[in-house]
């Protein structure tokens, strides 16, 4: 072992558990034991064996949710009432690979447009990837190793899981869950170890897919340093922009526009950040955004009546509170918070027309911290939506349809939301980003066909 990882409670800083760290000999160990039982096809799982793997899996967290949801605030720091809809939509997460297991199927290619091609079948096949190595976040540490192991394992890949160092014990338990369903531990193997030995890891040529979740800066590194031939999915962040024109109902959207801002404190990938307002609508929005913000319930995760948490560090806070320093300095007006709730807590902000070339306007803020900006031409919000190398979600928000559908045309975006914010998600959608954002795309059907590929058979027969 290479020493023990300490996990610390977000909220009070206080230490909530140790577990061992795995070195680069027990790691590489792991990825000998992943490669070598892809390579014996007398080891692979059956289909039907691997849905009801995941079914009793899924038993098995519906009888622990309690405990689930507990441990993954006390690491986490996401409020309580959140953390019961993640473990909740983890659950519901087999359930989607189960269907795409037991439904997803190759498909006859045709054979009959050419004489060349007379006589033969042809059709293909899903066959698993190879190895999967599995690189998760911090933010939904249930849901996230859900998203990125339980379609390794449907999809017959073994699969190794590296933890967002802050958030292991959450992976630790999906992991445990997995096996005690009947996944052999050779299958999903959980390895806290440093980010230098999973950088190792990766340029090793028996990965063949890298599922990554965190920074840009990390994410694209990792890509540079794959072999030859392995592919991989990367989800970054965004800065998520919502187009809100003058027909809008504020009355009706405001509530959403502050759930997509603040929810877990603003550390979501798709959260919402820079809202362009038309002019005759944008000072009325932005004073609405702040009073209802100003009501939110900044404090304890565990407590169930808690709407916003804590940053994941201090030094989170410290970042947040310079940028927002940095906005006000330069002109934005702070129309709620711009200020720390504790050492661990910062409230949530409202800031109208802040500099577009502020920090809190050109970069993912990952905090509690929304900004509001006047716009007159929709073509130049639409423009300034785009300037940044981010592309993920968007939203539009009209009571207009052909003022909306102009957005969603122009927007660059892998999905736009119309009257609805940025961070909605359904774990069976497509999800994901380009640009910096990231790339491939996520939702758990869509990560198990990316772990597959699909193999051509083509029969020659004269009885064809």
């Amino acid at each position: 072992m290479s020493g023990v990882l300490q996990v610390f409670n977000p909220y009070d800083r206080g230490l909530f558990t140790t577990l061992e760290a795995v070195d680069e000999a027990e790691a590489f160990a792991a990825l000998d034991r992943a490669y070598a039982l892809y390579r014996d096809r007398s080891r692979h799982i059956r289909p039907h064996e691997r849905i009801a793997i995941l079914e009793r899996a899924a038993g098995l967290m519906r009888e622990r949710r309690e405990e689930l949801i507990h441990e993954a605030v006390m690491e986490g720091g996401k409020p309580w009432a959140d953390s019961v809809v993640e473990v909740d939509r983890a659950i519901n997460g087999f359930a989607v690979a189960v269907q795409e297991l037991a439904t997803g199927h190759g498909e006859e290619v045709p054979m009959t447009s050419t004489p060349a091609a007379a006589g033969r079948l042809a059709m293909t096949m899903r066959e698993p990837r190879g190895v999967v190595m599995a690189i998760s976040a911090f933010n939904h540490p249930v849901n996230l190793l859900v998203h990125q192991v339980v379609p390794a394992f449907a999809a017959g890949c073994p699969a190794l899981v590296k933890p967002a160092s802050a958030t292991p014990v959450s992976c630790r338990n999906v992991v445990r869950l997995l096996h005690e369903a009947g996944v052999p531990e050779e299958w999903v193997q959980f390895l806290p170890c440093s980010g230098a030995v999973a950088e190792k890891l990766v340029a090793d040529e028996r990965v063949a897919f890298l599922s990554f979740i965190g920074s840009a800066r990390v994410g694209w590194m990792l890509r540079s340093r794959l072999a030859p031939g392995a592919t991989c999915a990367l989800e970054h962040g965004g800065a998520a922009p919502v187009i809100v024109d003058a027909t809008a109902d504020l009355d009706a959207h405001v509530p959403a526009l502050v759930k997509g801002g603040f929810y877990h404190a603003g550390q979501v990938c798709v959260s919402v950040q820079r809202i362009y307002a038309h002019a005759s609508i944008a000072g009325e929005l932005a004073r609405k955004m702040a009073t209802a913000a100003e009501r939110l319930v900044v404090g304890n995760p565990l407590d169930p009546r808690t709407e916003v948490g804590p940053l994941i560090n201090p030094a989170e806070v410290e970042r947040v509170e310079a940028w927002v320093n940095e906005a006000r300095e330069a002109g934005a007006q702070v129309l709620c918070g711009g200020e720390r709730f504790s050492d661990t807590c910062y409230k949530p902000t409202v800031l109208f027309n802040p500099s577009d070339d502020v920090q809190v306007s050109q970069q993912e803020v990952f905090g509690p911290v929304v900004c509001v900006y006047s716009y007159t031409d929709r073509d130049e919000a639409i423009a300034r939506a785009n300037a940044l190398p981010y592309a993920f979600q968007a939203s539009v928000i009209a009571q207009d349809i052909d003022a909306a559908l102009y957005a969603v045309r122009r927007l660059d975006a892998m999905a736009v939301m119309v009257n609805d914010h940025t961070a909605f998600r359904v774990d069976w959608m497509p999800f994901g980003g380009y640009r910096r954002s990231g790339m491939g795309v996520g939702g758990i059907a869509h990560s198990m066909r990316e772990m597959s590929v699909e193999k051509l058979m083509v029969i020659k027969s004269p009885s064809l």
